[in-house]
C-alpha cells in the first residue's frame, strides 16, 4: 500500500528513487568479503565523531586560561560528560583504524585501477583532511603533551622557503603557541569534520558512478550482482555489531589507552617534556621525518609520504585484475611495505638515539623504493605470469567478463 507522505514527498523530491537507485536495489558484487565492511564504519566514526563533538564544545572553553579546566569540568561535573569525552577521544583513533584498515584493503585488491582513480584520489584527501582535524583536535585539551606537541608540528612549517615565517605566524596567529592559536585550532577543528561530510558525498558519487570493487577485480555483468540490501545491509550490521563490542571495550574497561599521561598535566610552557610524540596515527610519518638529517628534506620527505598514494593508479602498470590475490610478487610487496609501517610506526615513538636511527633510514628508503620500483616490476611480472599462464580461476573469471560484455 502506498503511503500518502512518501507520495507527497515524490512529488516534490525524488525520495523514492533516490532509495531505490543509491541503497535498497544499488548493484552490488555478490562476493564481497567482510573487508568491505570498513567504508561503511567510517561513516558510522565520522557521525560519531560530529556528534560528540557538538556536545563536548557546548561545555569546551577554548582559552589557555581555561581550556584544561573546562575538559575537567566535562569529566567531573557534566553528566556523562566523561562518556562523551571518552568515545570522542577514543573514537579518533578507531577513525584511523578503520581508515587505515579500508586503504590496506584498496591496496591488497589494487582496487584503485580504472575507473576508480577519482575515487582512490577523493579518498586521499579525506585523509589528509583527517590528519588535520586531528592535529587540531590535538591541542584543544592543553595538556602537556598538546602544547609541545602543536609547538613543535608548526615549527615544521617554518623551513618552506621565503614564506616560512608567514605560515607559522598565521597558523599560530601569534609568536608563538598561545591564546590565539587554541581559538584557531578549535575553530578549524569545528569546521573540517563538516567540510569531511561533503568530500564524503562527492567520494559517494564516484563510488556509485563506478560501482564497488571485488576481490576477483573484474566488474560482472548486472546480471552476477545482487541487491545492496537486504544481503549487505546485514552484512553491515554484524561488523558494526563485532566493532562496537571492541569500540565498548576501550572506552568502558580501557579509556585511557589513546590519551598520553602528559597531557593530564596542564600545559607549561617553561618545561619541556623528556620526549615529544605524536599521536600514534601519525608516527609513521613523524619517524620518517626524523629519518632525514636536514629539516627541509625531512618536512618534504614527510608530506610526500602522505600524498605520494595518489601516483599508484599510475605507478601500477599491470593489467591483471586482483591485485596482490593473483600476483604474487605485488603480493610481497605489499606485505613487506606494512611490515615497514609497523616498524616506522615503532621508531617513531622511540627517542631518536642509538641504532633505531639507521633502522629509521632503512625503513623510510623502504617505503619510497616500494612506489618507485612499483611499475618496472608491475610489468616484469605480468610478462612472467603471462609467460607461465594465468591461474586457471583467473581464466575463468576473464571468460565470465566477456560473456557480459558480449551480453
Amino acid at each position: 500500500m502506498a503511503n500518502p507522505v512518501i507520495d507527497w514527498i515524490d512529488q516534490r523530491f525524488p525520495l523514492s528513487s533516490f532509495i531505490k537507485h543509491d541503497l535498497t536495489d544499488y548493484p552490488t558484487p555478490r562476493n564481497l568479503s567482510y573487508w568491505w565492511n570498513f567504508g561503511f564504519l567510517a561513516g558510522f566514526v565520522l557521525v560519531l565523531q560530529i556528534a560528540t563533538g557538538i556536545f563536548l564544545a557546548m561545555y569546551y572553553k577554548p582559552d589557555v586560561n581555561m581550556a584544561f579546566d573546562s575538559v575537567q569540568h566535562i569529566m567531573r561535573d557534566v553528566n556523562y560528560g566523561w562518556l562523551l569525552r571518552y568515545i570522542h577521544s577514543t573514537g579518533a583513533s578507531a577513525f584511523f583504524v578503520v581508515i587505515y584498515i579500508h586503504m590496506s584493503r584498496t591496496l591488497y585488491y589494487a582496487s584503485y585501477h580504472k575507473p576508480r582513480e577519482l575515487m582512490w584520489w577523493t579518498g586521499q584527501v579525506l585523509m589528509i583532511m583527517m590528519m588535520a582535524a586531528a592535529f587540531m583536535g590535538y591541542l584543544l585539551p592543553w595538556g602537556q603533551m598538546s602544547y609541545w606537541g602543536a609547538q613543535v608540528i608548526t615549527n615544521l612549517f617554518g623551513v618552506t622557503p621565503f614564506v616560512g615565517d608567514k605560515i607559522v605566524m598565521w597558523l599560530r596567529g601569534d609568536f608563538s603557541v598561545g591564546d590565539a592559536t587554541l581559538t584557531r585550532f578549535f575553530s578549524l577543528h569545528y569546521l573540517i569534520p563538516f567540510l569531511i561530510c561533503a568530500v564524503v558525498f562527492i567520494h559517494l558519487i564516484a563510488l556509485h558512478t563506478v560501482k564497488s570493487s571485488n576481490p576477483s577485480g573484474i566488474n560482472l555483468a548486472d546480471k552476477d550482482n545482487i541487491p545492496f540490501h537486504p544481503y549487505f545491509t546485514i552484512k553491515d550490521l554484524f561488523g558494526l555489531g563485532v566493532y562496537l563490542i571492541i569500540f565498548c571495550t576501550f572506552v568502558f574497561f580501557v579509556p585511557g589507552t589513546f590519551i598520553e599521561a602528559a597531557n593530564n598535566v596542564p600545559a607549561n610552557p617553561l618545561m619541556t617534556p623528556p620526549h615529544i610524540e605524536p599521536e600514534w596515527y601519525f608516527l609513521p610519518f613523524y619517524a620518517i621525518l626524523r629519518s632525514i638529517p636536514d629539516m627541509l628534506g625531512g618536512v618534504v620527505a614527510m608530506g610526500l609520504s602522505v600524498v605520494i598514494f595518489a601516483v599508484l593508479p599510475f605507478a601500477d602498470r599491470s593489467t591483471i585484475p586482483g591485485g596482490a590475490r593473483y600476483r604474487p610478487v605485488y603480493r610481497a610487496v605489499f606485505y613487506v611495505f606494512i611490515a615497514d609501517v609497523f616498524l616506522l610506526g615503532y621508531i617513531g615513538s622511540q627517542p631518536p638515539t642509538g641504532i633505531l636511527v639507521p633502522i629509521g633510514q632503512l625503513g623510510t628508503f623502504i617505503y619510497f623504493a616500494t612506489f618507485f620500483f612499483l611499475p618496472p616490476t608491475s610489468k616484469l611480472e605480468e610478462r612472467w605470469m603471462r609467460k607461465r599462464g594465468l591461474p586457471p580461476q583467473l581464466v575463468a573469471l576473464f571468460d565470465k567478463k566477456q560473456e557480459g560484455d558480449a551480453a
